[in-house]
C-alpha cells in the first residue's frame, strides 16, 4: 500500500523562550503555545498519514538540530526542511556538519522566509545564489518561501540552478482572500516548465477569509496548478498547526481533496504521498 504524506507542518513551544518566534504576533495568539508530536498524532491517525516533513518556523540553526533530534525520536517524521544562513560563507560547512551528526539523515531541505525580507530581490543576491548552490551540493532540496513579489526571483533562481530539486510552499500565497488571481497565475506558470519543480497544495485557507472560507475558494488555484504542474509534481501539505487561526487538521485535508477534484487513484496516491518521496528523497520504510 502506497505510504501518504503530510509533507508541510510544524512544531513548536512558545512558552520557553529559548526562540524567538518572530512572526508570530499578538494576531496570531490562537497557535501560541506547544505544538509537539503527541498533538499532532491524533490527525495523522484520523486522516491516514502514515510520514511527516517538519519545517523550520525561524532562522535559526539550533531550530534545525532540534528538528532533527525530534525526528530521529518521533516514528512518523521521514524528513525536516531547516534553516542555514545563505549568505555565510561557511554555509557548506554548517550542512556537512548537521548531515554528519547521527540524525542527520533526516535533513532533507533548507528553507529561508525569503517573503520577509525587505529586497524583493533578495534571493538574487549574489551571495544567496551561492549559498543555495551549497545546498545543491549537498544533495538538499530547497524550498521556495514567496508570495507573488518574490515569485519572478523563484523562477530566476530555479533557472541558474536546473540540477537542484525545488518545492514551492503554498503555492506560492496567492491572496485568496480577495479572490486575486493575477499577477500570481502570470508569474507562477513558468515554474512549471521546469521538472525539477515541486509545488506544496498548503497553506492555503490562511491566505483565504479566516472566518468564512469556503473550500470552493480555493479551486480556481488548485485547478490551474493542476493543468500546469500536473498530479506528478504537487504535494499535500497541511501546513499544521499555522492552518489552525482558519481551521481544523482534518478541514485543510478535506479541503485539499475538494479542491484538487476528480483523481485517480494513482493520481491522489502521488499528491498525498508519492510525490513528496521524490521531492525529499524521503526514506519511508519501517
Amino acid at each position: 500500500m502506497a505510504v501518504t504524506v503530510d509533507s508541510h507542518h510544524h512544531f513548536w513551544d512558545t512558552t520557553r523562550g529559548v526562540f524567538d518566534y518572530y512572526w508570530m504576533t499578538d494576531d496570531l495568539a490562537a497557535i501560541k503555545g506547544v505544538r509537539a508530536p503527541e498533538h499532532l498524532r491524533p490527525w495523522l491517525q484520523m486522516k491516514g498519514i502514515d510520514r511527516t516533513v517538519v519545517v523550520q518556523t525561524i532562522p535559526s540553526v539550533p531550530e534545525t538540530e532540534l528538528f532533527l533530534e525530534t525526528a530521529a525520536a518521533t516514528d512518523f517524521v521521514a524528513g525536516i526542511v531547516g534553516w542555514v544562513d545563505l549568505v555565510d560563507p561557511a554555509v557548506g560547512e554548517t550542512l556537512a556538519r548537521l548531515q554528519a551528526r547521527p540524525d542527520g539523515k533526516y535533513l532533507a531541505g533548507i528553507r529561508h522566509q525569503v517573503h520577509d525580507e525587505a529586497d524583493a530581490e533578495w534571493l538574487l543576491r549574489p551571495e544567496v545564489q551561492r549559498g543555495v548552490s551549497e545546498v545543491g551540493k549537498a544533495g538538499l532540496t530547497y524550498d521556495v518561501l514567496v508570495r507573488s513579489r518574490e515569485l519572478p526571483c523563484g523562477l530566476a533562481t530555479v533557472q541558474a540552478h536546473p540540477d537542484m530539486r525545488f518545492v514551492v510552499d503554498h503555492i506560492a500565497k496567492p491572496n485568496i482572500k480577495e479572490s486575486e488571481i493575477e499577477p500570481w497565475a502570470s508569474r507562477m506558470r513558468p515554474l512549471a516548465d521546469y521538472p525539477n519543480v515541486w509545488v506544496k497544495v498548503s497553506g492555503m485557507i490562511t491566505e483565504a477569509d479566516w472566518n468564512r472560507w469556503e473550500p470552493e475558494d480555493l479551486v480556481p488555484y488548485v485547478s490551474r496548478l493542476l493543468e500546469w504542474f500536473g498530479p506528478k509534481r504537487l504535494m499535500f501539505g497541511s501546513d499544521w498547526p499555522v492552518c489552525e487561526l482558519a481551521g481544523t487538521y482534518d478541514r485543510v485535508y478535506d479541503a485539499a481533496v475538494f479542491a484538487l477534484g476528480d483523481l485517480g487513484a494513482d493520481e491522489r496516491a502521488a499528491i498525498f504521498g508519492g510525490n513528496a518521496v521524490e521531492a525529499y528523497l524521503l526514506s519511508v520504510t519501517d
